[in-house]
């Protein structure tokens, strides 16, 4: 239950209640928050302190604002990781191989855990998307099932902060690595190498051989890095 407030920076303490309510499980991913009014008579702060706490949960990315719906707990946490990152990496004034050199890094060893931990309806699913691959012609459906691929293989991890990093680390690879994976594919004979890398990434999935699959998720990046600057 929620508590009445009176000490001052009000707005704040609404902030870490509605925060203790998620992390003691009160709240869950998309709960609907009580009305603006409700929480004014339970909380006993103004409407102003209310709003200034949900403008400030919204910007953090805890709540979705519904405009005529009302306040809920978000259900995807997949985004809140892109603009802090994005504005670090703006300010610091980074080289672009960074962020390739860090989803290189992570990607190589998700693969393995994924290796160990992926099932069969994923395994199902990952060989679909392998074979989709060589069967298209259009750059840009290539590209994005190249996506999906990386994604399948970030989810068998197992572990939504893996997952959740690697999507973001991926966004940041298409905004500021503009186009890499259509000018990988330019080339036509690219689509079977490249088709032939997925493969063995699948194959040692399917074998759950984790040594296996960092080898071919290292060799794939390989490949692609020397498009980084084209």
């Amino acid at each position: 239950m929620f508590y009445p407030i009176k000490n001052t920076k009000v707005y704040e303490q609404v902030i870490e209640q509605i925060k203790q309510m998620v992390d003691d499980g009160t709240l869950k991913k998309g709960d609907k928050l009580p009305s603006e009014r409700d929480l004014v008579e339970q909380l006993n702060v103004s409407r102003a302190s209310i709003r200034e706490a949900l403008k400030a949960l919204e910007v953090i990315g805890l709540i979705d604002c519904k405009q005529g719906e009302g306040n809920y707990i978000k259900t995807s946490f997949e985004d809140n990781l892109f603009e802090p990152l994005s504005i670090m990496f703006m300010l610091e004034e980074s080289d672009p191989e960074s962020i390739w050199e860090l989803r290189k890094i992570m990607e190589v060893e998700a693969a393995g855990l994924a290796s160990k931990r992926i099932n069969n309806k994923d395994l199902k699913e990952l060989k679909e998307l392998t074979e989709r691959f060589l069967d298209l012609d259009n750059e840009e459906i290539h590209a994005e099932i190249d996506k999906k691929f990386h994604y399948k293989i970030a989810k068998c991890c197992g572990n939504i902060l893996i997952y959740n990093i690697l999507k973001t680390l991926s966004n940041l690879v298409d905004h500021f690595i503009k186009d890499i994976r259509k000018s990988i594919l330019v080339d036509k004979g690219n689509k079977e190498i490249l088709f032939s890398q997925h493969h063995n990434i699948y194959l040692s999935m399917e074998s759950h051989d984790s040594k296996a699959a960092r080898k071919a998720m290292r060799e794939h990046f390989d490949f692609a890095n020397k498009y980084m600057n084209k």
